[in-house]
């Protein structure tokens, strides 16, 4: 009983009401509630709903964009860190004389980026893929850590999604300060307009819009400029821009090398996880991801559709009556898309409507659109953005210029008119117009094909078969539609030649080479000796040949704008054909009640044809034929033109170059243009012909034939006889020498002069260094030989203004052989 009471005294004292326990203080009725205590937030990052709130603009898409008032967001998902993205930054809003192309044209080349987190940051880093090598090599590490990616800015994390699964960051500064990556002026554009910076407070984010593919942001970059090339008193040049952020594919496509000796676009890298004792380049080709949609039909031999097509959208802009011969232009190319065993592979189509699908828009990364531009160039552009790792074509939309039209207006006139009764007017009917604008439309849609310019199509053909009917008819005017192989100037009154170009030969085997799919195949490599075989098949046949753009051309072949095999006679024939319309000018170009602004465009296009074939001509002078080749091929990669050649060309510079070109001096043309300016016109154009001629790398090469081909060569003491003796013949007969004889041999001791003095470098590569050649050696004893030539001259002519000339020449000769006397 005892033990009992004690517990039971035990529990009293330690219950709650009991042992050391405080009694309550009287609640204050005054006193605030007690707040509930707060869940601890270890979460550095605000509520999303803080950043995102119920006012956001939201688009979700690749990247989610939030517009909230001022701010704006990208929301980026988790999985997309690491993913390589391509980033294209175009020009979408452009000011007079900033550059080429207005709107729509690249302000940087593509570029590939990265998001990264770093802690409570994302880092925009740029991915570099000019050195590569596979992960599975040792070497690999080797790589990333040689080739660094530089951090192009970092973004606080503001806040995590609602799933934790996206990042939220602020984006503004990205696109309204001077961020390199993305901007819209080089270097040699902030020299010249004096750009000292971005004015933030002026720099504003206009638009964004995500896709499932891409994320588009348009915002404009205004810079404080010293000398803008627009509105000079403002101090102010603003550009709108486009920045296209694209998600490439987890796996590359497989890739196929590049050869030489076929015309594609293509992709290089150094790769350091080959087999080699080398650091190996390898090259591949853009094109697009074609692959059969179903493989034993076309394992057979079948044609067979694509699983994806290629297609291209009408922009809803385009005048309707011109949509149909731009289509025409692009499925062209279905055709040559056979010879790889696909069928339907292009097509082109008109845009939806908003009622058939309001979400289509030209932006969105999935659809490829022929874009219709309201600008005065006359021009089309036809660019493609490639996956730079794997050369694999994404997407292309090409820049049609309103004003194309009149380049073709101007072109079909001057090179057809002569035998072309449809061509003899300034407004062409829409049914021409239109097939020139599908001409146009197939050779831009070949360009985002993977296809470069191919300048040696038309050198395949010989000239004469340019005015057969049966033949034109049949293969257009060259192998290659992506040559510059116009219309048909070779065509002569009567023949009844074909004068379009069209797709041909060599478009389908290209396309072939390029698009064949190889169902077995993993890897590059595994295919090449089967397309090297395709090459070697047609060795030899010049119409499978591939002559590369130069812009300065060494091998007379490849040239722009020439027709034909042998320069000298198309040329012939063209100037025929220009002697034919000048006289019809007036004609075929006024109209009652209108000035004259139509016959001087047009009489200028005459002359600058008349300059096209003169280039054409000169450039066999000192050329060099460029046939790449393996090395298990047959026959010289380089070869000089022959010495026949070479002098056939300097006698046709002489007769239709240099001799005055009197046809062209229609008084009743020359006195409704112009009050002046006629004598200025030929002799500009004589003397771009001389001095190209007189080009020190030009005759360098003449040097090196002479010392490799001895006598067989036309040597630069041999042309440069040939070309003084036809440039002052007038100093053998005594003859009065006109103004443009006397202008165009000024301007040949101008550039004797400029030789001996000057310390050239080559315009578009290489130079020559002077002091070591042979030329100045040269030119001091031609300028010798035409000092006795002259003196001796004087005796013969009894023109005034023809001595006072040649007076006049001997005291120029004598300042640049003796200039401190």
């Amino acid at each position: 009983m005892q033990r009992i009471f004690t517990l039971l005294l035990v529990l009293l004292l330690i219950s709650p009401a009991g042992f050391g326990q405080k009694k309550k203080k009287k609640k204050d009725k005054d006193a605030p509630a007690a707040e509930a205590p707060k869940k601890k937030n270890d979460s550095p990052f605000k509520p999303y709903s803080e950043i995102v709130t119920k006012d956001a603009i939201t688009d979700e898409g690749l990247f989610t964009t939030h517009k909230v008032k001022d701010n704006y967001y990208f929301e980026i998902s988790d999985s997309l860190m690491e993913r390589e993205i391509l980033v294209i930054s175009r020009i979408s809003g452009t000011v007079e004389n900033l550059n080429f192309g207005g709107a729509g044209m690249k302000a940087r080349g593509q570029q590939v980026i990265r998001w990264q987190r770093k802690d409570n940051q994302l880092l925009l880093r740029s991915v570099s893929h000019n050195s590569v090598a596979s992960e599975e090599t040792p070497i690999y590490q080797s790589v990333r850590n040689n080739n660094f990616e530089p951090v192009i800015a970092t973004f606080d994390i503001k806040a995590l999604s609602k799933d934790s699964a996206a990042y939220v960051i602020d984006v503004a500064d990205l696109f309204t300060s001077d961020v390199e990556m993305i901007g819209a002026l080089n270097d040699n554009q902030r020299k010249q307009f004096q750009v000292r910076g971005v004015d933030k407070k002026r720099s504003l984010i206009m638009s964004w819009k995500s896709f499932p593919l891409n994320t588009e942001v348009r915002h404009i970059l205004t810079y404080n400029a010293g000398n803008p090339p627009a509105n000079g008193n403002t101090g102010t040049l603003s550009i709108e821009m486009n920045q296209s952020m694209v998600l490439l594919p987890k796996k590359p496509m497989t890739p196929r090398l590049y050869d030489e000796r076929v015309g594609f676009f293509s992709v290089s890298q150094i790769d350091y996880g080959l087999d080699e004792q080398k650091a190996t380049q390898r090259r591949y080709i853009t094109r697009w991801r074609l692959e059969p949609s179903d493989l034993e039909a076309y394992k057979r031999g079948e044609l067979v559709e694509p699983k994806k097509q290629i297609v291209y959208y009408i922009d809803p802009a385009t005048p309707t009556k011109w949509r149909p011969y731009i289509k025409q232009g692009i499925e062209d190319w279905q055709k040559a898309f056979e010879a790889a065993g696909f069928k339907n592979a292009i097509i082109a189509k008109d845009p939806p409507t908003k009622e058939e699908d309001p979400d289509w828009s030209p932006e969105d990364v999935r659809y490829s659109v022929v874009r219709y531009t309201a600008n005065p160039i006359q021009n089309a552009q036809g660019p493609h953005v490639h996956d730079p790792r794997s050369g694999e074509i994404i997407e292309s939309d090409i820049i049609w210029y309103h004003n194309v039209m009149n380049l073709l207006r101007n072109w079909y006139f001057v090179q057809t008119a002569a035998v072309n009764e449809k061509a003899r007017k300034v407004k062409f009917d829409d049914a021409v117009m239109g097939d020139l604008i599908r001409f146009v439309s197939a050779h831009e849609v070949g360009h985002t094909l993977g296809f470069p310019h191919n300048m040696g199509g038309s050198y395949s053909y010989p000239v004469d078969s340019l005015r057969s009917p049966s033949f034109t008819a049949r293969m257009g005017t060259a192998p290659s539609i992506m040559d510059y192989a116009r219309f048909n100037y070779v065509a002569q009154p009567g023949d009844n030649a074909a004068l379009y170009p069209q797709i041909g030969v060599y478009d389908k085997w290209a396309v072939k080479w390029g698009y064949t799919y190889f169902p077995e195949t993993t890897d590059p490599d595994s295919e090449e000796a089967t397309l090297d075989g395709w090459v070697k098949e047609h060795s030899g046949d010049q119409m499978y040949w591939y002559g590369r753009q130069t812009f300065n051309p060494v091998d007379p072949r490849a040239q722009t704008e020439d027709l034909g095999n042998d320069a000298m006679l198309s040329s012939s024939y063209g100037v025929a054909n220009l002697k034919r319309i000048v006289p019809n000018l007036i004609e075929w170009t006024t109209t009652e009640g209108k000035n004259y602004d139509d016959l001087n465009e047009i009489y200028g296009q005459v002359i600058g044809q008349w300059n096209r074939y003169n280039g054409h001509v000169r450039n066999n002078i000192g050329g060099l034929y460029e046939t790449f080749k393996t090395a298990d091929q047959d026959g010289a990669v380089y070869e000089f033109v022959p010495k026949e050649k070479q002098k056939r060309a300097m006698t046709w510079l002489q007769e239709n170059t240099f001799a005055t070109p009197t046809w062209m001096l229609e008084r009743d043309i020359i006195d409704r243009i112009e009050g002046v300016g006629s004598v200025e016109r030929i002799s500009n154009a004589q003397e771009n012909t001389l001095n190209q001629v007189l080009d020190p790398a030009r005759l360098e090469r003449m040097f090196e034939n002479e010392a490799m081909n001895g006598s067989d060569a036309y040597t630069p003491i041999e042309m440069m006889s040939d070309l003084r003796n036809g440039i002052w013949s007038e100093l053998r007969s005594g003859s009065t020498i006109d103004i443009y004889r006397r202008n165009l041999q000024r301007a040949y001791i101008a550039r004797m002069h400029y030789l001996m003095t000057e310390e050239p470098s080559g315009r578009f590569g290489g130079s020559v260094d002077m002091e070591k050649s042979d030329i100045r050696p040269l030119v001091r004893a031609e300028l010798k030989t035409l000092r006795t030539q002259v003196r001796n001259g004087l005796n013969r002519t009894t023109d005034r203004l023809s001595r006072y000339h040649l007076e006049d020449a001997i005291e120029r000769i004598d300042m640049i052989l003796d200039p401190n006397n």
